[in-house]
């Protein structure tokens, strides 16, 4: 590996005329939504009335409070006073390694020495990776890291899996004020870490998230399907529970919490259990239900992280699957744990009430009302779900990534019919999947080496 850089550092920033269509959108299509169920179920006489008008006026008045929210967030920009405050903090980058390509590596790496404001400290820590010894890498990072005055350590420990290796950075850390957790394929846009931090302005404010997209985003039309898709859920579901200060779940790309909410739970997010099994995933959930109990946890969507995406659907669906465990396993912990004066418990109950009643009512549709009344499922079926992910997915098009020009963003926001019919078919069943097998609490990720490589196509797995 040269010391010249491979690929330019992309930058990201949201453009708030995509926000503004998006709402005009959104409350047009609730509109529209409020009126052809209301002719609908007049239609249909007092007994279709009976069944569904109740069902159809609560998933509405979801719909548009969910809307309402994620409309409400802005980034957080602090006054004067309050940066010169956020500067003199140590921020201490936490990034375990475990067979990572070194493309994606380095890029990362590269990515923290060019902020506007760069870290005090990075903590790498190698965790028994089997595939490389990073040799190449970790020469050019000692001296570009010491040249740039970026403080920092590299480690390189038996294989425990993240958490562990996060601890090791952690004790390597104990000056710090605020900790970044990043994985090993996190290429931080320019002002990432100047944004993120930008919400400790407010003493209550625990935890924050950054907004993750896909460094490969046009890698196939997996990637392209699955940026989508995420994006504009951090920026509706997210950004929602960000606007109440609560956010369930900061992602493991880029996202930062108040020194001590890490290092007082420290023992217990290493020795996490789940039905007697030592929990090794959902990691940055658990730590975000750490800042749920001191404070607000919020996303600062200005703050952008470029990840590697899963390129085949086997890497995907494994990735998936966890989460779903994962936040199962979450789900628990929060009915069991967080204090019912909390926004986010109620905001728990809400996502659980709106799956369980969605799920009750397609069920209906398709099933009972058939067999049972004679009434056919309505075509409205076949349509208002991808009106309303184009609507949602304009918010994907507010993200201008100076990597990629706007008709290439275009096309990806046109595939959001492929990403609707994913969502409601192979996903909801891998939702229901690893909620009835939330107990197998395995890691499993990456034994045979990086499954995406930043220099070429990702090796087959070892038999």
């Amino acid at each position: 590996m040269s010391g010249e850089r491979r690929n330019p550092l992309p930058a990201a920033r949201l453009h708030r005329s995509g926000t503004v269509l998006a709402g005009v959108l959104v409350l047009t299509l609730l509109a529209l939504w409020t009126a052809h169920h209301s002719l609908a179920v007049s239609g249909h006489g007092a007994g279709t009335t009976g069944r569904l008008f109740i069902a159809w006026t609560v998933l509405f008045l979801v719909f548009a409070l969910q809307s309402v929210l994620y409309h409400l967030e802005r980034p957080r920009r602090p006054t004067p006073e309050a940066a010169r405050r956020l500067r003199e903090l140590h921020v201490a980058v936490l990034m375990p390694v475990y067979n990572e390509d070194p493309g994606y590596l380095r890029l990362g790496l590269e990515s923290f020495l060019r902020q506007t404001r760069p870290p005090d400290s990075v903590h790498i820590v190698d965790d028994g990776s089997t595939s490389s010894d990073y040799a190449e890498v970790r020469a050019w990072w000692e001296e570009a890291s010491r040249a740039a005055g970026v403080a920092g350590t590299w480690r390189r420990v038996p294989n425990g899996g993240k958490r562990r290796a996060q601890a090791h950075a952690v004790t390597a850390s104990p000056r710090a004020d605020v900790y970044v957790t990043v994985d090993s394929d996190s290429c931080l846009a320019p002002d990432a870490l100047e944004e993120v931090l930008a919400p400790f302005a407010r003493p209550r404010v625990q935890s924050v998230a950054g907004l993750v997209t896909a460094t490969n985003n046009r890698a196939g039309l997996l990637v392209r399907i699955t940026d989508l898709w995420f994006v504009t859920c951090q920026l509706v579901d997210r950004s929602g529970q960000s606007a109440v200060g609560a956010v369930m779940v900061n992602s493991g790309p880029l996202a930062a919490y108040r020194a001590a909410v890490v290092r007082d739970n420290l023992d217990g997010y290493l020795n996490e259990t789940f039905l007697g099994r030592p929990v090794t995933f959902s990691d940055d959930s658990l730590l975000t239900l750490y800042a749920q109990e001191r404070g607000l946890t919020v996303q600062q969507p200005s703050a952008v992280v470029f990840t590697a995406m899963p390129e085949r659907w086997s890497h995907f669906s494994r990735m998936y699957l966890r989460w779903m465990r994962g936040s199962t396993i979450r789900s628990v912990w929060r009915m069991r744990y967080l204090s019912p004066a909390r926004p986010a418990f109620w905001l728990h109950l809400l996502r659980w009430f709106q799956l369980v009643l969605t799920q009750l009512v397609v069920g209906w549709l398709l099933l009972v009302e058939p067999a049972v009344f004679g009434n056919p499922p309505p075509a409205s079926m076949l349509w208002i779900p991808f009106l309303i992910g184009w609507a949602l997915g304009l918010r994907y098009l507010g993200l201008v990534r100076s990597d990629e020009p706007v008709r290439a963003r275009v096309l990806t926001w046109l595939m959001m019919p492929l990403a609707t019919v994913l969502a409601w078919t192979v996903l909801r069943w891998l939702r229901w999947y690893g909620i009835a097998t939330c107990a197998r609490t395995g890691w499993g990720t990456r034994r045979h080496g990086a499954e995406v490589s930043l220099t070429g196509p990702a090796p087959a797995p070892a038999p």
